[in-house]
């Protein structure tokens, strides 16, 4: 059975919606940015790819330390998951 969540059918999540609306707004952003000057606009659109990929290797390491310390979390309450402890629902 096909999942109306999965590819593009059904109705939008909101989450896409704000992801064109940030799009958008960039959009605009950058045109307001041509009209009042055009060799910063033109530097910001050449300097963007550069910036991202410089940032990928300290996103890399993030999604590394988030894995180990999920990684330690789930050892160190591996007894009390073996000993049946739950969490209540009101805490979470």
């Amino acid at each position: 059975m096909e999942s109306t969540h999965g590819g593009g059918h059904g109705a939008p999540r909101s989450n896409d919606k704000g992801n064109k609306m940030k799009g958008l707004l960039f959009l605009i952003g950058w045109c307001l940015l041509f009209v009042l000057c055009w060799p910063l606009a033109v530097l910001a659109l050449v300097l963007f790819p550069l910036v991202w990929l410089i940032s990928l290797p300290f996103r890399l390491i993030g999604i590394t330390f988030e894995a180990v310390f999920a990684f330690i979390r789930a050892l160190l309450l591996l007894p009390a998951r073996l000993l049946g402890y739950r969490r209540s629902r009101c805490h979470r």
